[in-house]
């Protein structure tokens, strides 16, 4: 072993790391073999996922904890903007199941608007303010245990930015911010993207910051082959591979004798694949350690090592209470809108996971591209600085949603469906939201929400609406006699109060009209207006992570209409109903449990009030309208099983429903129940669960169904 420098002696060691997505990780396996050699880094600079390696051993964090973060991290969730369905209010997900497709699309008067990136970033944001927590207050990258630069590339000018002060979060997502799939950042003026554009292994900016020694880490794409050269995002890949490549033989060339150019062999690991993160930190451990000769003289004593790795774990940077909350925002919406949301107490130190919840219902209002935070020391303490950026597509937004249900028998249903919606029309959060769903069964509803608070507390909602729909109905013996559409219209006016994020209560007036009609066969109707006047009061809980395959959480629905002459009706009674359903899931295992009853509790009711069971996860054997009454009840358990990769999840499972319909609740005997089993599979994809399958209950009632988008919301929502 050579006898280690004396202090003064030791050269300056620079570790520069190079992008590379998912390859990145392997930064982390290097350091781990120079921590078990006692190699000292002075400067650490990185570009792209080289920084965010870079930046955490930097500011101090154990190279053991680095590892664990990056092997235990949720890397899909960095990829996603959405903190989940949990976090947005009630009535944003009402309409989940109507329009699932959000595509980030805006609309102006200029027309149609997109996004800067395939995610804005939003959940990435998160993450990296977690990782770089015991940093937070720093702005100069000098004062870090290790001496930190990033580089990331200047959008408008394709040159070279290297990032030296600030916050720490905000110049790692910077330096990352590949280009058509991150926004990019706006820091200082600049719109800053990926810093492997302009240089993705930034030896000079080690050099220039007075490196004697320098370790550098390629792990970049190699140029592929021209027989792989087959397809469009090979082509795409090619060209980016060539942007980098070229400044990074620029940068190799600046390397010295003594300089150090390490490659880890990752084979067929690729920058995408974040899930083989312990592979990926294993191959770049194995590559230095075939470098452990060169390395040698970098080694220290004892003393020395010690010395430093105490200057490494002392955490300089805690902060203090909390003594001041900003917003630094240019909303259309007051600022009190943001400050009622954030709960933070002054006085106190920060409450990261409350903080971040907090965050998290504020994006879920669908009004920001970025919702972030900051720390800034001041002379009294820390002040809390919150970041809002408005979506560049806004405020007004398209979605749109697909329904498909066919049993190869008897019965077809389609819809295709798109909804406007307006938002941020006055200070407290006005907004006005239109759809529009075309085929079996149309539907038009426009309705303006006004909150009545800048916490938005209360809200009163007035609309219009108009729908029809049609269901068969068959005789005693199970023949089918008719076809029949009933069709509403209606304008309604609701007061409500959000109870929590996940809860809301309304009370309302509903007043319009139906009619029945037979489209085909004889059902003894009449084609008469029927005026209905009534009020109604509405109590919904929804904390499921999905309104259409849910893994975890419940969903609460209890309603109760009052048909009313005095308000214009020709019926007088009362209807109450209930939806319950929980989703329980261990591992890759699912089981959903439903209950569904509606019963009229007083007066009579007309066939445009009729309950229609039947259907897919409605007593799945039986063709829609084939079980009908006033009142009805359904219960169902199913379970199901996840296949394949986060990308594209397939599932298959089995069910059970029972239930029935009857004219009068009091005569349900528990004979009279009706029993259904299901086997079904199919894939989950961004219309909803696409699925086939297959429904049995006796040797005259069984079915086969294809179905886009069936949803556990929809049996209630269509009351």
């Amino acid at each position: 072993m050579a006898a280690p420098n004396p202090a003064s002696e030791r050269p300056t060691v620079a570790l520069v790391l190079s992008g590379g997505g998912a390859k990145g990780m392997a930064h982390v396996g290097v350091l781990r073999v120079l921590e078990e050699m006692r190699i000292p880094v002075d400067i650490v600079v990185g570009t792209s996922a080289g920084s965010a390696v870079a930046a955490l051993y930097a500011q101090g964090m154990a190279v053991p904890e680095i590892e664990e973060r990056f092997i235990e991290m949720d890397w899909l969730s960095s990829f996603r903007d959405s903190p989940g369905r949990a976090y947005r209010p009630v009535r944003r997900k009402q309409n989940d199941w109507r329009y699932p497709i959000s595509p980030g699309v805006g609309v102006g008067l200029d027309g149609l608007r997109v996004g800067r990136g395939l995610v804005a970033g939003q959940n990435l944001g998160f993450i990296l303010n977690e990782l770089t927590r015991d940093a937070a207050l720093v702005r100069d990258f000098d004062a870090l245990p290790v001496r930190f630069r990033a580089v990331a590339t200047d959008l408008e000018t394709g040159e070279a930015v290297v990032m030296g002060e600030g916050a720490l979060s905000e110049a790692i997502r910077a330096s990352m911010s590949i280009p058509g799939v991150y926004a990019p950042v706006s820091r200082d003026g600049r719109l800053l993207v990926d810093g492997g554009i302009a240089n993705n292994l930034p030896v000079s900016v080690a050099q220039e910051m007075g490196a004697d020694r320098i370790i550098a880490i390629d792990i970049s794409d190699a140029l592929a082959d021209r027989r792989t050269l087959t397809g469009a995002f090979s082509i795409v890949g090619q060209l980016t591979t060539l942007m980098t490549r070229r400044n990074m033989d620029d940068q190799i060339q600046r390397l010295g004798d003594d300089d150090l150019l390490i490659q880890p062999d990752l084979g067929s690991l690729g920058s995408a694949d974040f899930y083989s993160a312990a592979a990926i930190i294993e191959a770049g451990a194995t590559a230095t350690r075939r470098y452990a000769v060169d390395l040698q003289s970098l080694r220290v004593g004892d003393v020395l090592w010690q010395r430093y790795q105490k200057r490494r774990s002392t955490t300089r940077f805690q902060p203090g209470v909390i003594t001041e909350v900003r917003v630094r925002d240019q909303s259309r919406l007051s600022t009190r809108f943001l400050r009622s949301r954030i709960h933070q107490p002054l006085g106190q130190p920060l409450d990261v996971p409350a903080l971040q919840d907090d965050l998290r219902r504020i994006y879920g209002l669908g009004y920001y591209e970025t919702v972030a935070y900051q720390l800034e020391p001041t002379p009294e303490g820390t002040a809390l600085v919150i970041d809002v950026t408005e979506k560049s597509w806004g405020p007004n937004y398209l979605r749109f949603g697909l329904g498909y249900e066919d049993n190869f028998r008897n019965d077809t249903r389609f819809n295709v469906a798109a909804a406007l919606q307006m938002t941020e029309l006055n200070d407290l959060g006005g907004e006005w939201h239109t759809g529009v769903q075309l085929g079996t069964e149309p539907r038009v509803r426009s309705q303006w929400f006004q909150p009545l608070d800048f916490g938005y507390r209360r809200f009163v909602v007035a609309g219009a609406e108009y729908e029809q729909e049609s269901y068969t109905v068959f005789g005693t013996q199970g023949q089918q006699q008719a076809e029949v559409e009933v069709s509403r219209q209606q304008v309604d006016l609701a007061f409500g109060l959000e109870l929590a994020n996940t809860a809301e209560a309304r009370a309302g007036l509903q007043r319009g009209y139906a009619r029945v009609d037979n489209v085909v066969g004889q059902a003894n109707l009449t084609d008469e207006r029927i005026d209905q006047g009534s009020w109604s009061l509405e109590l919904t809980v929804d904390s499921l992570d999905d309104p259409f395959m849910p893994a975890s959480g419940h969903y609460l629905g209890v309603k109760g209409r009052f048909e009313r002459p005095g308000l214009g009706g020709e019926r007088d009674f009362d209807r109450a109903a209930l939806l319950a359903a929980r989703a329980i899931s261990l591992g890759p295992y699912t089981a959903v449990g439903k209950a569904f009853g509606s019963v009229v509790t007083r007066g009579e009711t007309g066939v445009e009030n009729t309950i229609s069971l039947g259907g897919l996860r409605r007593l799945s054997a039986y063709a829609r309208g084939a079980i009908t009454g006033r009142d009805a009840a359904l219960a169902s358990l199913y379970g199901y099983r996840r296949f394949g990769g986060p990308f594209i999840p397939f599932f298959a499972g089995l069910g059970y429903e029972t239930g029935n319909a009857w004219s009068d609740i009091r005569d349900a005997r528990g004979n009279d129940l009706i029993h259904s089993w299901n086997a079904f599979a199919g894939v989950d994809t961004f219309l909803g669960p696409v699925q086939v399958s297959t429904a049995y209950a006796d040797k005259e009632h069984w079915s086969v169904f294809l179905n886009v988008g069936y949803s556990l919301e929809s049996l209630f929502r269509d009351l």
